[in-house]
């Protein structure tokens, strides 16, 4: 056997051991792509299932996120009880025949307005019973638009307000001081509002409210969310409104002076004599 042959013959060997190799490589690249890619399908399966579970619990009338509320401006309109006006963005909680009117300007999720609410709110119900003004409340969804504390709460609060109105303007007062209340309401950057839960829970402190099947279905449902964008345009048209809480009385701002300067008045002492004077 001649040299050429010999070599020839283990050069042909090494030739077929290679393409072998070659071939059991590339089998081996392929069932690993078919196993990699089999996970990640897989996985892909779980997080799709997870999503379409997450989806169904939190249910497709979730109005945590702005898409629901876009939504809710094509629905027909709903008004609550005891509201007035065309699109029933007049609220007026007090005696029809009072001679002065307190306008009161807030935003559920407004700090300040749960202050005001807190220190002023009784010297208010006070004055409304004993007729010294009615009030017309005029609520704004502001702070919603906030960028550094964007959400969907304002509107929220604001629709639930909408369903105690529906029952009683009594519900409806008691109710704003329970959601401004120092034990219930949120820190300006907590968006807590836009839970329908929070406000069912904070509803079951307003006798009116507690168990009410009727109200917590208007807010589980949105009955009032197209109404709550209705009230937060009305709010938004008032061009010398920028900031919250804003009083007027009769028209004219309660302001007080003092050595901060001149502000809303937040104690019932202001108060009274920031509105004392207006009446005189």
């Amino acid at each position: 056997m001649s040299k050429r042959n010999t070599w020839e013959n283990k050069q042909s060997a090494r030739e077929r051991l290679r393409a072998e190799r070659e071939q059991q490589a590339k089998r081996d690249r392929t069932r690993r792509q078919f196993v990699v890619g089999g996970a990640i399908v897989g996985v892909l399966a779980i997080a799709g299932g997870i999503g379409y579970a997450a989806t169904q619990l939190g249910g497709s009338s979730s109005k945590s996120t702005n898409a629901a509320w876009k939504a809710a401006a094509d629905q027909t309109l709903v008004k609550p009880a005891n509201t007035g006006g065309d699109k029933g963005t007049e609220i007026v909680i007090g005696k029809k025949d009072a001679k002065h009117t307190l306008d009161i300007f807030q935003d559920m999720r407004c700090p300040v307005c749960s202050v005001f609410e807190q220190n002023v709110g009784d010297t208010i119900d006070k004055d409304i019973k004993d007729g010294k003004y009615k009030v017309s409340y005029h609520v704004g969804t502001f702070l919603d638009r906030n960028p550094a504390i964007a959400g969907t709460g304002s509107k929220n609060a604001l629709s639930a307000l909408g369903a105690a109105l529906n029952v009683s303007p009594e519900a409806f007062s008691a109710y704003n001081k329970a959601l401004y209340s120092k034990a219930n309401h949120p820190e300006e950057t907590k968006d807590d509002f836009a839970d329908d839960a929070v406000l069912l829970k904070v509803a079951q402190q307003v006798p009116a409210l507690k168990g009410n099947a009727a109200f917590e279905k208007d807010v589980k449902d949105g009955t009032f969310d197209k109404w709550a964008l209705e009230m937060s345009d009305s709010f938004d048209k008032v061009k010398d409104v920028t900031g919250t809480p804003t009083l007027k009385l009769d028209g004219k701002k309660v302001t007080y002076e003092s050595e901060q300067g001149k502000g809303v008045p937040m104690t019932p002492e202001q108060f009274g004599s920031a509105v004392g004077e207006q009446l005189k």
